[in-house]
């Protein structure tokens, strides 16, 4: 066991302790930073509401105004909706660190590509907040939505001291769960073995979509813009490798080399 703990130490913490706590903080203080801007932008109410009744009217346009009716048709599984509310809740805190984790673990040489895609997406999004504040779906019940996660969990974000400062509830656009889903399952679906895996991550956005729907959180449209959101993020960080592309530099390796899945 002694002789292992030089290579276990190594595969955890393939940079050393400094380069974890480096990453922590930069992690750290960019989402407090991210939310404390974002929390700033909450005192315009009447325009995300008048933006979100916008939405509507241009999906209307376009034959896509379909989430009531997919939140009515979930609604019929009381299982699902309750799935539904935890993934919505966990997948921008527990799923993203864990897979955080998980990326900057087994597959280090890649980790700074994602962690660079997500800041610029973070940036991207919080010029969508101040620019453009959208109510959500479930501020809108005389559309027939309801709030599910306040229903299932017995909590509201609206009610929430401390929601008023580190949490915008008008930042419906672009949608956040949608680009981090996209920019997490492109790059798990490179770097997986298994072939069902892969499978899993290539669909992973597409569940975090339905789910953001399903529990009233956005719009179609909200992911559109947020998958749009992604490809930006992507194309940015492929630029910022050049600075660095030892380092910053996204590089899947071959098929047959893939570490774990």
């Amino acid at each position: 066991m002694l002789r292992r703990l030089p290579a276990m130490r190594e595969r955890v913490l393939p940079n050393g302790w400094v380069d974890v706590l480096r990453q922590v903080a930069l992690f750290g203080g960019a989402y407090l930073l991210y939310r404390l801007v974002e929390g700033a932008v909450t005192h315009k109410s009447a325009v995300a509401f008048a933006h979100a009744r916008d939405l509507i009217s241009l999906e209307r346009t376009l034959g896509i105004f379909v989430e009531q009716r997919l939140q009515s048709w979930a609604a019929g599984s009381h299982l699902l909706m309750e799935i539904a509310t935890y993934v919505y809740i966990n997948a921008q805190t527990t799923i993203l660190v864990g897979l955080l984790l998980y990326l900057y673990i087994a597959h280090n040489q890649n980790f700074y590509f994602v962690r660079n895609m997500l800041f610029v997406a973070m940036l991207i999004a919080l010029i969508g907040y101040a620019f453009f504040p959208t109510a959500p779906p479930r501020f809108l019940p005389n559309y027939g939505f309801v709030d599910t996660v306040s229903y299932i969990t017995g909590t509201s974000a609206r009610t929430s001291v401390v929601a008023n400062e580190f949490f915008n509830p008008y930042a419906a656009v672009p949608s956040m769960h949608v680009a981090f889903a996209v920019m997490i399952g492109w790059t798990l679906a490179r770097l997986v073995r298994s072939r069902i895996a892969r499978v899993c991550w290539i669909l992973w956005p597409a569940w975090i979509t339905f789910v953001t729907v399903i529990t009233a959180n956005h719009f179609l449209l909200d992911a559109v813009l947020g998958l749009l959101t992604a490809g930006v993020a992507a194309i940015v960080a492929r630029r910022l490798a050049r600075i660095r592309p030892q380092v910053w530099a996204f590089a899947a390796p071959p098929r047959a080399n893939v570490a774990i899945s």
